[in-house]
């Protein structure tokens, strides 16, 4: 038997993922939605053990998420490897527009974006052997003509079509045909596409043609891959992308979820859509197929992939360095001055802003996605609120409506440690107790139906806090498309805060038993 790998390859809300090849090494790109920076950036050499190398949108000229509604901003990026550069085409739903970045290294830096006349969303990129460029995206996104993919042939260097945008394919009968992939192999163009919805429906179909902008035939296997109605710990599968290895096999990524293991409960996922592998084969008549006659599983043979040793699932984040680690983000661009690593060497000095985790807005926030149904996770802050309303602590961040804080604030003058629990529009302070001056731990430990929280003073014993449940912050309860971050953040609530709050560190621990 070959080695084995684990799925998902890439845990945590890391969705619509996009793959390349340059030589041994892989690239991967994902969705962002409105966190900040954009387009988390992965490096490979086997497929299966992942790290992050950066964003291709770090700027504020690159990505504005200004307003951006939860579950909007960056959609389903392409990265493709054309012409000696890196080319990465998607699509802002803020600013309802597709863009272009390219760069000379996937770690960057990417170009200023290159603006699109190319409606709808997903678009991807397809060069051919003679050099002519594709871009395929979908219709019918917001109703303004029928549903499908769509293709046309595209100058990569103005953005400027050089043939008709035109309906080629208007999938299987689906809902929501998208997430086109276009490839060439042998003497056929495939055409990969998504449909059934982002949901238990999901689902990976093709059709090929012997011509790029077809016409195309289903393949009469459809679709290639989708667990719907299966009884499977992975759900929602779809959204694929293939690549071939230096070898000649080819491999699937693809998004997924993973319901919580809690029975009697439900079907309920917090840690958002995951990336997931698969090898693809092709049967006699050349049509792929992806895993096991379109099912995948937690554990696979890794077939000839030169497996390299895993990195650790387990993080302590020191703030020491310049700039953030690539694993954290901000909610939309984030205001200047709200946070810092160099006010107090090694810490996360945050400013709390008048906007609150409340708001559609960018408060003061530095999170990470969580990975692991369980998993510990704790911080070191020193912060002495100067007026009441003043507030800081972590947070577990499904969206503005729904969030779970342990934090210490300052009410009626007094320094307090308090739990709250945000759940639509329902609101309300679980704990609250008068809290001596100086430095806190606070913390909370998940499983798979809930979190733990807890603070802890320096010399003294741990204390228990509350608890919250993981399926009210599920994408079945509180929608959307994201999955739980772990955030540090501080607000003044209505009012610029007098006081910093400086965390020292993250630290993550997976606690998978």
């Amino acid at each position: 038997m070959s080695a084995q790998y684990r799925n998902p390859v890439i845990p945590g809300s890391h969705a619509d993922p996009s793959v390349c090849r340059v030589g041994d090494d892989y690239y991967l790109a994902c969705s962002s939605f409105e966190f900040f920076p954009g387009v988390p950036l992965f490096h490979s050499r086997d497929l299966v053990n992942w790290r992050a190398i950066g964003h291709a949108l770090t700027r504020d000229s690159q990505l504005d998420l200004h307003g951006c509604k939860s579950s909007l901003g960056i959609f389903a990026p392409t990265l493709r490897h054309i012409g000696g550069r890196f080319h990465l085409v998607t699509t802002n739903l803020n600013k309802f527009s597709n863009f272009i970045v390219s760069a000379d290294r996937a770690e960057g830096s990417w170009s200023e974006p290159l603006w699109l006349d190319w409606p709808g969303i997903d678009p991807s990129l397809f060069e051919d052997a003679d050099g002519r460029v594709y871009i395929s995206g979908n219709g019918g996104f917001l109703g303004d003509e029928p549903a499908g993919i769509y293709q046309a042939e595209i100058d990569l260097a103005t953005g400027a079509l050089k043939s008709p945008r035109r309906l080629v394919w208007p999938g299987t009968g689906g809902k929501a045909p998208e997430g086109p992939h276009l490839y060439r192999r042998g003497g056929f163009y495939y055409l990969l596409i998504a449909e059934g919805g982002t949901e238990y429906g999901h689902m990976v179909t093709v059709a090929r043609s012997a011509q790029p902008m077809g016409p195309f035939e289903a393949c009469p296997r459809n679709p290639i891959l989708s667990h719907r109605s299966l009884d499977s710990p992975i759900q929602a599968t779809g959204h694929a992308d293939l690549v071939e290895a230096a070898d000649g096999h080819w491999w699937a990524v693809f998004l997924g979820i993973r319901p919580a293991p809690v029975r009697f409960a439900g079907l309920h996922h917090h840690l958002g859509r995951e990336t997931f592998l698969a090898p693809v084969t092709w049967t006699d008549d050349g049509w792929p197929v992806i895993g096991q006659q379109g099912r995948v599983f937690e554990t696979m043979d890794a077939g000839t992939l030169p497996l390299q040793p895993p990195a650790a699932r387990s993080t302590s984040t020191t703030f020491s360095g310049t700039t953030l680690p690539p694993e954290f983000n901000h909610l939309r661009n984030p205001q200047p001055g709200s946070w810092s690593l160099q006010a107090r060497p090694g810490w996360l000095t945050l400013q709390g802003q008048p906007d609150t985790l409340d708001d559609v807005a960018a408060p003061a926030f530095v999170g990470r996605r969580q990975q692991h149904f369980d998993c510990t996770v704790t911080t070191l802050l020193d912060f002495e609120p100067a007026a009441d309303g003043e507030e800081a602590g972590l947070t577990v961040f499904k969206n503005e409506r729904f969030h779970y804080e342990i934090a210490v604030g300052r009410r009626d003058s007094q320094r307090v440690v308090f739990l709250r629990r945000r759940l639509g529009s329902l609101w309300k302070v679980e704990r609250e107790q008068p809290l001596p001056h100086g430095e806190l731990l606070l913390g909370l430990r998940a499983d798979a139906q809930h979190y733990r929280f807890f603070f802890q003073r320096p010399g003294q014993a741990e204390q228990a806090f509350g608890t919250g449940e993981c399926a009210l912050l599920s994408t079945e309860v509180a929608g959307g498309f994201t999955g739980v971050y772990l955030g540090l953040y501080a607000t003044g609530n209505g009012r610029h805060s007098a006081a910093p709050a400086c965390f020292r560190g993250l630290d993550y621990r997976d606690t998978t038993p």
